[in-house]
């Protein structure tokens, strides 16, 4: 059986004629922006009497800037061109890493973040636990203005949020830290993580750990901060095995999802050898820093 998702489109020419089609539609309205989702609304047997605001034509949505203070990344930057522009950056690789490797090269191509982070139904999005690792803001833009708020406020109200806004921006500040993405899928390629890890972390003087961010997703619905591993890894040095140690007595703070995929049991077993990849990796990095 044929199935048509979403009958009615409106191609908007620019960011206002989007804000007004969306108050005026309101919840008969989605934003589409990749459409790597809503293509697979028929795989899933969903139907809706619902518009799509077509956002593509709005180039200022594309741009990426990245300064000393901030990196600002506008919401339909895909995954390919995010790798691309944060490649070479230390403290931004958590998300060059984890838009590098999601999904697959024509999925990159054409996925954006904004799409990526606003999928309430997509447990398994890779760069939703970079931005928490990151500390990134979302901005939005309303016909009554703008404003902010953090990736973990978004999420908590995310699924329930009334589509008359729109993320325009990502605003993610600069640090001296280290960042990486790690990520286990059943298959070599074109798979969704059975869970991910990015971790954030700056080093004192003498090698030990004095500052982490740490944000799992896949395991359960939503990603979250990951924040007993975080605080029981200062002071420690960051050695691939010893934080394998220290994540296996603190997965109490998780109830992982089962999933056609996996049970919520092995997202939960397979989190302290993601936390030995991620910092397998950034002891790579801290080599490469002393040479």
């Amino acid at each position: 059986m044929d199935i048509t998702p979403y009958p009615k489109l409106f191609l908007a020419n620019d960011l206002n004629e989007a804000l007004r089609a969306l108050r005026e539609l309101a919840d008969s309205a989605i934003p589409l922006a990749g459409a790597t989702w809503v293509m697979r609304a028929p795989l899933r047997c969903e139907t809706a009497d619902q518009t799509l605001i077509d956002l593509s034509r709005i180039e200022a949505l594309r741009t990426i800037n990245i300064d000393q203070q901030r990196a600002v990344i506008g919401a339909l930057a895909t995954h390919e061109q995010i790798a691309n522009a944060l490649n070479g950056y230390n403290d931004l690789a958590a998300l060059a890493q984890a838009a590098g490797h999601s999904a697959n090269p024509a999925i990159r191509r054409m996925a954006t973040i904004g799409g990526n982070i606003c999928t309430a139904e997509f447990a398994a999005a890779d760069l939703v636990p970079a931005l928490l690792a990151l500390d990134a803001r979302l901005e939005f833009e309303g016909l009554d203005g703008s404003r902010t708020q953090t990736m973990a406020a978004f999420l908590d109200g995310r699924a329930t949020r009334a589509h008359t806004d729109l993320v325009t921006r990502l605003i993610i500040p600069r640090t001296q830290r280290m960042s990486t993405h790690a990520r286990l899928t059943l298959r070599k390629a074109g798979d969704y993580p059975v869970a991910n890890l990015s971790v954030s972390i700056a080093l004192d003087a003498s090698g030990k750990i004095s500052a982490a961010t740490v944000a799992a997703g896949a395991v359960e619905a939503v990603a979250k901060r990951w924040t007993g591993f975080e605080e029981a890894i200062i002071g420690h040095a960051p050695s691939p095995e010893k934080m394998q140690m220290i994540a296996k007595t603190c997965l109490e703070e998780f109830d992982g999802r089962d999933a056609a995929d996996a049970p919520g049991w092995y997202r939960l077993r397979v989190l302290p050898g993601l936390a030995a990849d991620a910092f397998s990796t950034l002891q790579e990095t801290t080599l490469g820093r002393a040479m």
